[in-house]
């Protein structure tokens, strides 16, 4: 039996049913392969940024943190050129198996609802909307979506459940003082990414030349930064107040979401409200 422990728990809304029932479908591991607390052996050898952001991040002492349920909200927009529109999305990710499923909903023009689904599962990644919930207006797959969505899982346990880092599908290499190069594996996949770091050893932005904008004449491989807002402490755990998602194209830099994160639990199983 798994609970969540009262540093790790959350006070915000619940998780709307049609995304509680996706993600328990989805035939992800109940519970944690393990939970033996990370020590300090498991710490040498690191390099020394890298060392010192588990630290800052409270890693050491817990168990290594197997999946994570967060809910945000703010703004995203579709093009450069095109409106900001309300965002709301929750999302679920696993580290017994490599596995994210990102719902968000968008109101377009204020009143249309949009859904959006990402997700990356048994080694696939696959982006889906539509309007409504009933009209397809996006729905790609392949190569470059499954690496898309694969670093992206990376940025998001880099950001949000650093514990899930520490596993031997994760290679780190030396950035610098304030920076470190992480590198991830799945389904004989390898990502990468370059983490920055403030002055208390937490993520000021991370990115990664592993992911594809989809853009009207097809995905393109570009530079992709998620800058981080701030940073406060729950529980006696760092934890992000939210961040930005832009994409760094020929033309320009392309700032397309703005979140706030409202909510944060971790070790819960799939489909289970915490």
């Amino acid at each position: 039996m798994t609970t969540c422990t009262p540093e790790r728990a959350s006070t915000g809304a619940r998780p709307p049913r049609g995304f509680l029932r996706t993600v328990s479908a989805a035939g992800l591991p109940p519970a944690a392969a393990a939970t033996a607390p990370v020590t300090e052996a498991d710490l040498a050898g690191l390099p020394r940024s890298a060392e010192r952001y588990l630290r800052a991040m409270g890693v050491l002492g817990r168990p290594r943190t197997w999946s994570l349920q967060a809910r945000f909200r703010g703004r995203f927009r579709l093009g450069p050129d095109r409106p900001w529109m309300p965002m709301t999305a929750w999302q679920y990710n696993s580290a017994v198996e490599v596995a994210r499923l990102f719902r968000m909903r968008l109101m377009v023009a204020g009143v249309v609802p949009m859904w959006g689904w990402d997700t990356y599962r048994g080694g696939t990644g696959r982006m889906r909307g539509k309007v409504l919930n009933l009209v397809t207006v996006a729905d790609g797959s392949g190569p470059q979506f499954d690496a898309s969505e694969l670093v992206t899982w990376l940025d998001d346990a880099v950001l949000l459940a650093p514990g899930m880092l520490l596993h031997p599908r994760t290679t780190w290499d030396d950035g610098g003082a304030d920076s470190f190069r992480v590198s991830v594996t799945d389904a004989e996949r390898t990502v990468t990414a370059d983490v920055f770091l403030d002055d208390q050893a937490r993520p000021r932005d991370v990115r990664t030349e592993d992911r594809w904008a989809d853009l009207p004449g097809g995905p393109v491989r570009a530079p992709w930064t998620t800058p981080v807002q701030g940073w406060t402490v729950v529980g006696g755990l760092p934890r992000m107040t939210g961040g930005a998602a832009v994409w760094h194209l020929p033309d320009g830099d392309f700032r397309y979401g703005e979140l706030t994160l409202t909510d944060l639990v971790l070790d819960v199983p799939p489909g289970r409200r915490p």
